[in-house]
């Protein structure tokens, strides 16, 4: 159907949309929003709101205000609530609002500081925050930076935390008119409803021993306790900063991390074989049969490359601290590969930006990403079963045929 003299009705539409007021557009995205949401939750409940029905598994139970940033403006949406479960509008809302309104502050910041390059430049133009006034941005930016402050600085309650991975991600950043390298420091947990935790974010200059040393006691102060197991790599710095913030909890270092340094000590003809044979030594049944494969490969390695097999001889009681823990739980805690992860996530965004005009500004997007993530981490399903952290707190798999679990002397 056309509208007379053969405009197309779509066409007509646009125009008296574009020639309506800001409110009466916001006004009718709102109506079409909420009248989309309400039919989702009835088909959730199985039944229209207050009709009785055979069929009705759930039931309403009042609305959650939530503002969505439409071109028409600033919409204020009332979201259904459910009495069983929960109801989200993925298509409408998106969770990475957060990061993603960092992102436009990051780069519109550096844009209108004229620091930017010219593929920042583009991507502000693509994104339209050459639109935005500095105030705007000033105003985003506080907002946002008020939102990280809080998740940084909240208090860690829900521990005991058994668990603690630590990695460093290294960032650029403009200082003293030069681009110089920073390292944002992050650290997870599992809490004790198992569910995996974003316990803190800092920038250190460099990852050494101070950084690593005052970001742990910020974790201390805030509530961390309970550590019974970090997974780290093999920076001295951080693990002189775990034994000495932390004590009493083993040390894990990552194996993914020391494949790479005992690779090093091979030919590169023979690596594959090296790896092959390290990998052995992580895929036994239990403890005791871990200990006896890594004897078997200690003697294996020390008839064709004794400095691989002294390597790993020294490395030994670090690299394998997680057998003193439930077997459903080592591949869970011998390595930093679940952080790798988010490591990825946290790439993805910084890349866009490339470098940063200031501390500030990095902290705010990588704040946003973390924060969100902890967000869904605690929607989610249990990283770890109650019961099994339960056995690792209480009663940890001792053995008097295995040297005790100690902080080694690291090698090159």
């Amino acid at each position: 159907m056309t509208a007379p003299d053969s405009v197309p009705l779509h066409a007509l539409t646009e125009d008296h949309l574009a020639a309506a007021s800001p409110d009466l557009l916001r006004a009718m995205v709102k109506t079409f929003a909420d009248a989309l949401m309400s039919a989702e939750a009835d088909a959730a409940c199985g039944a229209p709101y207050g009709q009785v029905s055979d069929e009705r598994v759930n039931q309403r139970n009042g609305y959650r205000p939530r503002e969505w940033d439409t071109r028409a403006g600033t919409v204020e949406l009332a979201v259904p609530k459910l009495r069983h479960g929960s109801y989200f509008p993925h298509w409408l809302l998106e969770r990475r609002r957060r990061a993603e309104q960092a992102l436009i502050s990051v780069v519109a910041t550096a844009y209108l500081l004229g620091v930017s390059t010219r593929r920042v430049e583009k991507l502000a133009e693509t994104m339209g925050v050459t639109q935005l006034s500095k105030s705007q941005v000033s105003a985003m930016a506080k907002h946002l930076d008020e939102q990280v402050t809080m998740f940084r600085n909240r208090p860690l309650d829900q521990g005991p935390y058994t668990f603690v991975w630590a990695d460093a991600l290294t960032q650029k950043v403009r200082e003293g008119g030069r681009i110089a390298n920073v390292h944002a420091l992050i650290a997870v947990g599992v809490n004790a409803d198992g569910h995996r935790e974003i316990l803190g974010l800092d920038i250190a200059t460099t990852e050494d021993g101070a950084g690593w040393l005052a970001f742990l006691r910020s974790l201390t102060a805030r509530g961390l306790s309970g550590v019974q197991h970090v997974v780290s790599d093999a920076h001295p710095g951080l693990v002189d900063a775990i034994g000495a913030t932390l004590p009493g909890a083993s040390w894990q270092r990552c194996r993914t991390h020391y494949a790479r340094a005992l690779l090093a000590q091979a030919p590169r003809t023979a690596q594959p074989w090296v790896a092959t044979m390290l990998r052995t030594i992580f895929e036994q049944p239990d403890a005791d049969a871990v200990h006896a494969q890594l004897r078997h490969v200690l003697d294996a390695l020390e008839t064709k490359f004794p400095k691989a097999a002294q390597h790993l001889d020294t490395a030994q009681h670090e690299l394998l601290s997680f057998t003193a823990y439930p077997r459903q739980l080592w591949p869970q805690i011998w390595s930093n590969n679940p952080q790798e992860r988010l490591n990825k996530e946290i790439r993805r965004r910084t890349d866009v930006v490339g470098i940063f005009p200031d501390r500030t500004a990095a902290i705010r997007l990588i704040g946003a990403v973390l924060a969100e993530q902890n967000d869904e981490w605690a929607e989610a399903r249990r990283y770890m079963g109650t019961e099994l952290l339960t056995k690792a707190r209480i009663h940890p798999i001792e053995s008097d045929t295995h040297d005790p679990i100690t902080h080694t002397e690291l090698t090159a």
